[in-house]
């Protein structure tokens, strides 16, 4: 107590703003090259800033507007998601474990920017999409009722814990179309009898995760530059390998939760140069066609200060050979 009440004594003039918004200079350098010194300020006070409770309304099973009519009997401050269609924003620090909607699988806790990103794959009844990186498995459900249940999602990770509890998700969420697989990493066979068979792959792969600082203060401590560097490698390998289920004409989406253009568009530009055989499709002409009433440019760039949500970028990239 004693040391916090000298720290508000103290001339904060004296404290750089890598210390005033609590990041590490490395990244603060990153940021300001990125950004410029304004706007590097700007998105440093937004991590600060705790980010509500993100929610999608499983269509499958409800809507938004049924969902949010059952919701106001117990909460009352819900907002609806300004670019989800499926989206709403409600109290950080709800519980909603017990909740018979949760519990039922109406409602999945998902941020509104991986929400944009199921739209984003752009994937169309029957079709047939891999979900290279799965995690918890938030895409892959939300993907699968865009298609209405229809064609079929392969979810794949590397962890078997991840693919248990995406398989207890799936048993709520009403969904048959839906495979979930572990793999031992990327390159694993069993992948092999799968090359070229795919519409849509979505790799959403491992980064530093600077977009989600709002969620997940501790993680701005947890990475170095050194860390960016392996993760960079690591990254532009899932891509290669990603990009062999890709049948002609089909998409590869690459996403990270990163702001960082050295895990973005750095990614794209390095696999795009070796890999004449795709080409960069325009997000937003995918936004529009989808309803989705927002404008990135060719990729898509979220951040907390500008959009409300967490931090987020992906590409979409088509096979034309």
């Amino acid at each position: 107590m004693q040391w916090a009440k000298s720290l508000k004594s103290r001339d904060t003039e004296k404290y750089t703003w890598p210390e005033k918004l609590s990041l590490p200079d490395w990244l603060w350098d990153l940021l300001v090259e990125q950004y410029g010194i304004d706007e590097a300020i700007i998105l440093g006070r937004s991590f600060l800033e705790p980010a509500k409770l993100d929610i999608r309304a499983n269509t499958i099973k409800t809507s938004r507007d049924e969902l949010i009519k059952l919701l106001t009997q117990e909460i009352t401050d819900i907002e609806i998601m300004t670019y989800s269609p499926n989206g709403i924003r409600i109290p950080r620090g709800t519980s909603l474990s017990r909740n018979p909607l949760f519990v039922e699988g109406k409602i999945e806790v998902q941020d509104e920017s991986s929400q944009i990103l199921s739209f984003v794959v752009d994937a169309k009844r029957g079709m047939m999409v891999a979900d290279f990186c799965a995690g918890a498995g938030g895409k892959s459900l939300a993907i699968g009722a865009i298609m209405k249940n229809t064609g079929r999602i392969y979810a794949y990770d590397i962890s078997e814990k991840r693919i248990v509890n995406l398989g207890k998700r799936l048993k709520k969420s009403g969904l048959s179309n839906l495979f979930a697989q572990k793999i031992k990493n990327e390159k694993d066979a069993k992948l092999k009898k799968l090359h070229g068979k795919f519409d849509r792959v979505l790799a959403d792969v491992p980064c530093s995760g600077t977009g989600t600082f709002r969620r997940n203060p501790d993680l701005k401590w947890k990475n170095s530059i050194q860390d960016l560097d392996e993760l960079n490698v690591k990254q532009l390998a899932i891509l290669e390998e990603a990009k062999k289920l890709v049948k002609k004409e089909g998409r590869l989406i690459y996403s990270t939760c990163s702001l960082l253009k050295r895990e973005n568009e750095s990614i794209v530009e390095a696999f795009l140069k070796h890999n004449e055989n795709f080409k960069s499709i325009s997000v937003d002409d995918i936004l529009i066609k989808n309803q989705i009433p927002l404008s990135t440019g060719n990729f898509l760039k979220l951040t907390p200060h500008n959009n409300k949500t967490d931090g987020f970028f992906a590409a979409v990239l088509e096979r034309i050979d």
